[in-house]
């Protein structure tokens, strides 16, 4: 289970590394990870949320039982 969000942790890299934050601005990806909708795109805002809920999961009580509901 604690490998379960790892797909989901390099999609969100590559999508940040293609990002303008990244790329001109040479932030690094945990600044950029944290940055609004203008600076990354809202697939990148899509697949944060959805990392989110995933490590969420994995300390969720409920859950444990079942598996995490991620990638």
């Amino acid at each position: 289970m604690s490998k379960s969000c790892k797909g989901l942790a390099m999609e969100l890299v590559m999508c940040l590394s293609e990002s303008d934050c990244v790329k001109a601005e040479k932030r690094p990806y945990r600044e950029c990870a944290k940055e609004k909708s203008p600076a990354i795109t809202s697939k990148c805002v899509g697949l944060r949320e959805t990392y989110f809920n995933c490590k969420r999961g994995q300390v969720d009580m409920r859950a444990r039982n079942c598996g995490n509901k991620g990638y």
